[in-house]
């Protein structure tokens, strides 16, 4: 994979612009899903805090699908991560403004995720994770779920309101704005019910179905709404 680069990371807005940016560097799984996920945000998001602008950048979004393993991810998240805090440490950022980098990937039936999470955990990188895929935070925004996918993405998928409209694969992969734009709030509180169901003692890697991709959108984008 290509190394992410991220020197834009600690410039100073224009002058009189008034505000420093804070900076959020996105790994993700996916090559369409995600991507065009984030990019709607940058457009529709309403900030938390809006004296502090928050600029995403997905990091690998030119990398082949051979490098977005999840323990491809995270591993050059990490390295992304440990230059970002020498650089962010030399600006004397306040804490505010620091850099975050996240990863956002799947259960699916990738082997590593445990090492993954862990690597991810030391390296100061924080991870989204959907069990069993991403198409259940998509899901999410338009009705709850309950009971269990088995692990399989494609149920998901075909439970998507607008699937049987899309012409083919290709199609149903792209996040469009009219698919999720008004359905935050409905999306997190879905969200919180549906990860409920499975106890603490439950492990992260058996919560099916599961997703904290509005952690992702609260602390890592700072985002209220989109």
């Amino acid at each position: 994979m290509a190394r992410a680069r991220g020197n834009d990371s600690l410039e100073r807005p224009a002058r009189g612009a008034g505000r420093r940016r804070r900076v959020v560097h996105i790994f993700t799984e996916g090559l369409v899903t995600e991507p065009s996920y984030i990019d709607i945000l940058k457009e529709q998001g309403v900030p938390i805090d809006p004296t502090i602008k928050v600029e995403m950048h997905v990091a690998n979004r030119k990398a082949p699908g051979s490098h977005r393993k999840p323990i491809n991810l995270v591993e050059e998240a990490v390295r992304l991560m440990r230059e970002e805090s020498r650089k962010a440490k030399r600006a004397k950022l306040k804490k505010e403004f620091l850099p975050q980098v996240w990863c956002l990937f799947d259960r699916d039936e990738h082997e590593h995720i445990e090492t993954a999470l862990k690597e991810a955990r030391e390296g100061n990188v924080r991870v989204a994770f959907s069990h069993p895929c991403f198409e259940i935070w998509r899901l999410l925004h338009h009705k709850p779920v309950t009971g269990t996918f088995g692990g399989a993405c494609g149920q998901a998928t075909q439970r998507l309101p607008f699937a049987r409209t899309a012409p083919d694969a290709a199609n149903i992969k792209l996040v469009l704005p009219h698919q999720i734009t008004g359905r935050y709030e409905t999306a997190r509180d879905n969200a919180k019910r549906m990860n409920a169901q499975h106890g603490d003692h439950v492990s992260l890697l058996h919560r099916d179905p599961y997703t904290d991709m509005h952690v992702f959108v609260e602390e890592g984008l700072g985002l209220a709404a989109y």
